[in-house]
Parts: C-alpha cells; sequence; structure tokens
C-alpha cells in the first residue's frame, strides 16, 4: 500500500472513531473494509503517533480505541467488566468519591483494575477515589462523609491508668458493632500494605507488556517500511506476531506471499514453514529477515535451483 494511501487510510480511520465513538477493531475493519489484522496495525499506529487512546477494559480480547475527547464515552461499555470489577464501577459511579481504606478488600483490587473510571488522589495522607468524568475540586475540602464497606465502623476503647500503660477492655458486642483489637488492626494494616505491592506488580506487568507491544509495532513499520521502498504493494496481512509477519503483496501485478522473521538466523524449520504457507495460498514466496540465511540452507537452495529431477531406483 503506498505511502499516500496509508495516510488517507488513517485519516479515514480517525474520521470513524470521531463518528462512532469508542470502537473495536471489527467495526473500523467493516467500514474501511481491510482485515482485522491490518486495522489493528493501523490502530496501534495512531496510538503510537498519540492521535488516539486505547482502554485497560477489554471487550472480548480487544481493547476500545478512542480519540482523547471521547474518553466520557467509554462509561456506557462498563457492561464489559467482570463481576466485583462492575461492582466498584458501580459503586463509584453512584458516590462520585469514595475513600480507600473505608472499602473491602475486594473493592479495593477491583478499584485498582478499573483505571479507565477509577482515578485516585491524595486528601490528608489518604486514598480517595474519583469517578474519572468528575472533577477532583468537586470534593469539598470539609466534607467528612463518604461511602463504607458493607462492615460497619470498628470502634476501639482503651483505658488509660495512672502508670500511663494501655489496658485492653473487653465489652459485650452490641448489635451491629465489631469490637477490633490492636492486632487485628495491624493485620488490616498489612492488608492494604499487600494490595499496593499486587497493584505495583501488576502495573510493572503492564508496563511490561506495552513495551513488548511496542516491539512487535517497530517490527511491523520496519517490514512494511521495505515493502513500500521495494516498489510492492500490500494486499492483507496473513498472520502477525512479535515472531513472524506473513503479508500478500503485489510487485509488477502479480501476487506472492512475504514472510519476514523478527530475528537474524532464519532455519530450514521456517523455510519449510513458509512454503507450506504459500502452498496453501497457491503462491510464490519470498524470505524476510534482519540476517543472513545458514550457509547450509544457502547451498542447498543453489543445490535445488540446478536439479532437474529426483528418481527412485528399484
Amino acid at each position: 500500500m503506498p505511502v499516500e494511501n496509508a495516510l488517507e487510510m488513517k485519516e479515514k480511520i480517525l474520521s470513524i472513531l470521531k463518528r462512532r465513538g469508542p470502537s473495536l477493531p471489527v467495526h473500523v475493519s467493516k467500514e474501511t473494509g481491510l482485515s482485522i489484522l491490518f486495522a489493528s496495525a493501523f490502530l496501534s499506529e495512531l496510538v503510537a503517533d498519540k492521535k488516539i487512546r486505547y482502554s485497560d477494559m477489554k471487550v472480548g480480547s480487544s481493547p476500545l480505541y478512542y480519540i482523547n475527547e471521547h474518553g466520557p464515552l467509554l462509561e456506557k461499555f462498563g457492561q464489559y467488566l467482570k463481576s466485583k470489577e462492575k461492582d466498584a464501577f458501580n459503586l463509584l459511579k453512584e458516590n462520585k468519591f469514595i475513600r480507600d481504606r473505608d472499602q473491602s478488600p475486594q473493592i479495593r483490587v477491583a478499584l485498582r483494575s478499573i483505571r479507565d473510571f477509577a482515578v485516585p488522589f491524595n486528601r490528608n495522607g489518604e486514598i480517595i477515589w474519583r469517578y474519572y468524568i468528575i472533577p477532583e475540586a468537586e470534593l469539598a475540602p470539609d466534607v467528612i462523609k463518604l461511602p463504607i464497606k458493607e462492615e460497619p465502623i470498628v470502634p476501639k476503647i482503651q483505658i488509660i491508668k495512672e502508670e500511663e500503660k494501655p489496658v485492653e477492655i473487653k465489652l459485650e458486642k452490641p448489635a451491629g458493632i465489631k469490637i477490633e483489637k490492636t492486632k487485628e488492626s495491624k493485620k488490616e494494616h498489612q492488608k492494604e500494605l499487600n494490595i499496593f505491592e499486587k497493584q505495583k506488580k501488576a502495573s510493572a506487568k503492564k508496563t511490561a507488556k506495552k513495551k513488548k507491544l511496542k516491539i512487535d509495532d517497530n517490527f511491523f513499520n520496519k517490514v512494511k517500511e521495505w515493502v513500500l521502498n521495494n516498489s510492492m504493494e500490500i494486499i492483507d496481512i496473513q498472520n502477525f506476531n512479535k515472531n513472524e509477519l506473513h503479508l500478500k503483496i503485489k510487485k509488477d501485478g502479480k501476487e506472492h506471499l512475504l514472510v519476514a522473521y523478527n530475528k537474524k538466523r532464519v532455519t530450514d524449520s521456517d523455510l519449510i514453514k513458509a512454503n507450506r504457507k504459500a502452498k496453501d495460498l497457491g503462491l510464490g514466496y519470498a524470505i524476510l529477515s534482519f540476517g543472513e540465511l545458514q550457509k547450509r540452507i544457502s547451498d542447498l537452495i543453489d543445490a535445488a535451483k540446478n536439479l532437474s529431477d529426483i528418481k527412485k531406483m528399484e
């Protein structure tokens, strides 16, 4: 596909997102006539160009792609969240602001998973969550009452003797009141620390995933640039992952299969695999990689070129 056509296609996709709002690659595919893989590749380029964004939430197996000003429209996709995440979403949407320490451990974890909708900020040394379209300024500085978790607030009762040593007092448990000891308070604090540790690990995994996606995009872009520079046209993407890319291309009016490998050494098994794929499509094929072929493979190809036939002797 010529560079001019690629630029036109990006503008067309932007126009579709402005009209439709948050969309999946399959929606872009239907409106542009591109394959889903090719549509996904263009969407990834637009994200890299910072023209559009994609959601942390998945609908099926794909994120939603949207332009910056359409962020509020993500709200209607909250129905696709998982059970506990949906509970956290509904709680936050209804109340606009909630205090982190007053929520159950499950809701705390869920809030950290719905980054499209839950935005944390610090107020007087504690974490407050706000619904993503509600400005932080709407929470008045003197607000004390915020929605709490299902469990009642636990009172702590102490009596200080003359020697000023704390003595724990056992009381009858009133209806609806849970007496919590100091050790239990420490356990709850430890739970909160563990939640934050899990959040850091999840964030690190996401960062690694994004870095991996960037590497995949770089591989695709390098192959596409090579194709364009060699006066070829991309017709379709047959397969695309971090290790290899199968493109149906046209050169001098003839279609071929181009198999690109994201590595420096192509093995004989890679060659056989590419040949089988080309046969299935009824096409000739070419190999593209970042290094030279192994010498024994080059020698085998040279030998095959001069081979007229192989006979079996009875």
